[in-house]
């Protein structure tokens, strides 16, 4: 089948080239993707940011959204059919969606919400199962509560947006003059064009920060956040049970608390908190979250599609910088384009 593999680790380690299918396990379902999206994530894994946690074995197929049809099932696999359209994010260690098939666990997978393409469902896994981990699991927003997303009309920012809207919080967020009337659109309710003002200067009070940008954007974070206030960031640094999640050794999680350190210690000083999130394959979770997209809770954000061969292209396009708002997604359904 036709794949796009990572042969070495590094901006130039990935290439388009001819594997076997996948074997198909007792628990797994084969799914012939239909499209696929492009997360900063993929970008990372072929760098080899996290080579010393996810221990992924070169060659390996990259890709963290998918979205297709089941061609088979194995023999302990109850819940799905052939035949069924799908959606999913495959677990760390088991990706693989910028092929013709893959292979899932079937905890990983939820039936495609009935109301979008393959398209905009391969938009959705990855960044609606962070927004909903960060809002719900470890944020538990509740109506009347003040959330900050940054970047909101970004891929994981848009999700988070319309999804801490729905959980009735006042929602703030960050963005550039050409997207201010999207974020609005997606429910935000306080908008900071980043180009004309600093966000830290006029928000205040804030029950949760989401952070996607790291850095000294993260840093001010901590300044807006109301007392005991909880800043997540999910691109660092960052920290002992990030490791533990993964099943890293326990040195791996000393140095990242090390890593962690002084930005504990400001959120300290200043009477908050500093957590970082690494989102993990749940279907059951986007089982719940398809029924938010197919009442129109929820929309997918796309800024552009490419076809299958040009997924190389693609990943560039979003290492670049050039989306101006959402999801990229590689699709299988016009690839000779």
């Amino acid at each position: 089948m036709k794949a796009f593999v990572v042969e070495k680790y590094g901006k130039h380690g990935a290439r388009a080239a001819e594997v076997p299918e996948p074997a198909v396990g007792d628990r797994d379902v084969l799914i012939r993707v239909r499209a696929a999206g492009i997360n900063p994530l993929d970008r990372m894994i072929r760098d080899g940011e996290f080579k010393r946690l996810l221990k992924y074995r070169t060659p390996f197929v990259l890709g963290h959204d998918v979205a297709g049809i089941v061609t088979r099932v194995g023999s302990a696999v109850r819940a799905f059919k052939v035949g069924d359209e799908v959606y999913a994010r495959p677990r760390d260690l088991r990706i693989g969606g910028f092929a013709e098939f893959i292979a899932i666990d079937q905890d990983d997978i939820a039936p495609k919400p009935a109301s979008l393409t393959p398209q905009e469902a391969a938009a959705v896994p990855l960044v609606a199962l962070a927004a909903w981990q960060i809002l719900v699991e470890r944020g538990r927003v509740q109506p009347g509560q003040k959330v900050l997303v940054h970047a909101g009309a970004g891929g994981l920012g848009s999700t988070a947006v319309q999804l801490a809207k729905h959980l009735g919080a006042t929602v703030a967020t960050t963005t550039g003059t050409d997207t201010e009337q999207l974020v609005r659109s997606l429910g935000a309710d306080v908008v900071v064009d980043y180009t004309k003002e600093d966000f830290s200067k006029v928000l205040s009070g804030y029950d949760l920060v989401l952070d996607s940008l790291g850095g000294t954007n993260l840093e001010k974070s901590l300044t807006v956040l109301r007392p005991g206030g909880l800043a997540i960031g999910v691109v660092g640094p960052p920290d002992a049970g990030f490791a533990k999640q993964l099943g890293a050794p326990s040195f791996l999680g000393l140095v990242m608390n090390i890593l962690s350190r002084r930005l504990r210690k400001q959120a300290k000083a200043l009477g908050v908190r500093y957590e970082f999130f690494f989102m993990r394959a749940n279907g059951s979770q986007l089982r719940e979250i398809s029924a938010l997209y197919d009442s129109g809770k929820l929309r997918p954000v796309i800024d552009s599609t490419f076809p299958f061969h040009r997924t190389l292209e693609a990943m560039a396009y979003v290492e670049q910088g050039r989306t101006k708002a959402g999801k990229v997604v590689v699709s299988m359904v016009d690839d000779n384009d």
